[in-house]
């Protein structure tokens, strides 16, 4: 039988509660997180001014439908600077608005994370594909500073630099925030080489390949483009984006595949994609640069890596999901259901399967000066 909301005791969440090890639920090869309850705050934008409350989430936060905010309302989950309110409020700009949810946080691969090097002010790992590197979005606790915490102990931690979520390989951490500054400063100022393989399509020109082309991303697709200048005069000043710099060396080939070391001089978001994307030389299993065409991700408020998979294996997806629902009612026994929650009684969030193929791109080794640390090449470098 299902509780009543007010018969529920329910505890809060807040960042200031760290990652646990039971918070964990490993099952057939992916990391879940028990639903946990959290308030999430934003203060009132001018254009949500003069809206009800129930009007104002259900234009902007599409995800659930009206009448979930009706009940959330009445029920106290929404509030409007700490109080409850009546359907009727009409917002004013910079209210506090909280939203007191049942978090279900995304899936990721189930792999360890595992610890490279440690000494007093660094750690590094061999950071898994599918998991993001710290809070973001809907991740918290599904990331690799809320596992490394919840697993070993190890808080508070610095990202010295970022890997995208599908990308795994070598990641620094300083242990204190005057450590991850220097390491940044290094970055910033060209002093730091990057390394980083790729599994590539076709066989890679032979001599080093050196690409200077803007690259300009597009926040609403969640893609990159590359711009150049033409031969017709046209201003290379003029170009969207901002200037980027790859330098690209074949490691070896099999004729259909090849491994290319990638070595970024600058830092754009998804240079290094999109660089061997305009070389005419993708990622083998980018799904998000072999495509033709940006995928429509807004309907359901996909990643556009995710969108991209999603619609170039349909069918696959479709299978998963199916195994997910035939799962999602043993879920129950792990955690308590909420009956307000539009997401139990599964242990993911719509839209979120959990089975995600990282892509074929790895850190390698990071230098600086003084300094170098590695990471072991993944199983899919080796083309015999």
């Amino acid at each position: 039988m299902k509780r009543k909301p007010e018969d529920m005791e329910i505890v809060w969440q807040t960042p200031a509660n760290p990652p646990e090890h039971h918070d964990y639920i490993r099952r057939d090869g992916i990391r879940y997180v028990k639903p946990y309850y959290f308030e999430f705050i934003s203060h009132a934008k001018n254009r949500w001014a003069g809206k009800t409350i129930v009007d104002l989430f259900s234009d902007e936060f599409k995800g659930r439908p009206p009448e979930y905010y009706v009940s959330a309302v009445k029920d106290g989950r929404i509030q409007v600077d700490g109080q409850k309110v009546p359907i009727s409020h009409v917002v004013r700009s910079s209210q506090k608005i909280s939203h007191f949810l049942h978090r279900h946080e995304p899936p990721v691969m189930a792999w360890d994370v595992e610890i490279l090097h440690e000494e007093k002010d660094v750690v590094t790992v061999c950071k898994p594909a599918s998991i993001p590197v710290h809070p973001c979005g809907q991740y918290r606790k599904n990331t690799i500073v809320g596992i490394l915490e919840a697993e070993h102990g190890l808080a508070p931690l610095f990202p010295v630099h970022r890997l995208d979520r599908l990308v795994s390989g070598l990641l620094i951490l300083a242990r204190n925030a005057s450590r991850a500054d220097l390491f940044r400063q290094e970055i910033e100022s060209g002093k730091v080489q990057k390394q980083y393989i790729a599994r590539v399509i076709g066989v890679f020109p032979e001599n080093e390949l050196v690409m200077n082309a803007n690259v300009h991303y597009n926040a609403r697709e969640g893609r990159s483009t590359v711009e150049v200048g033409d031969d017709y005069g046209n201003d290379e000043n003029l170009l969207k984006g901002k200037a980027a710099c790859t330098k690209f060396t074949r490691i070896s080939t099999n004729g259909t595949h090849s491994i290319v070391l990638c070595e970024p001089v600058t830092g754009r978001t998804h240079q290094i994609r999109v660089h061997l994307q305009y070389t005419g030389h993708p990622i083998a299993n980018d799904m998000l640069y072999l495509s033709e065409s940006v995928v429509n991700r807004s309907s359901e408020g996909l990643a556009a890596d995710r969108a991209a998979s999603r619609s170039v294996g349909s069918l696959m997806l479709d299978c998963y999901e199916t195994s997910n629902e035939k799962s999602g009612g043993d879920s129950c026994e792990d955690f308590s259901i909420d009956p307000m929650c539009t997401n139990c009684p599964n242990l993911a969030p719509k839209g979120y399967d959990g089975h995600e193929e990282g892509l074929f791109l790895h850190c390698v080794r990071y230098t600086g000066e003084g300094w170098s640390y590695d990471c072991p090449p993944p199983d899919w470098a080796d083309l015999t």
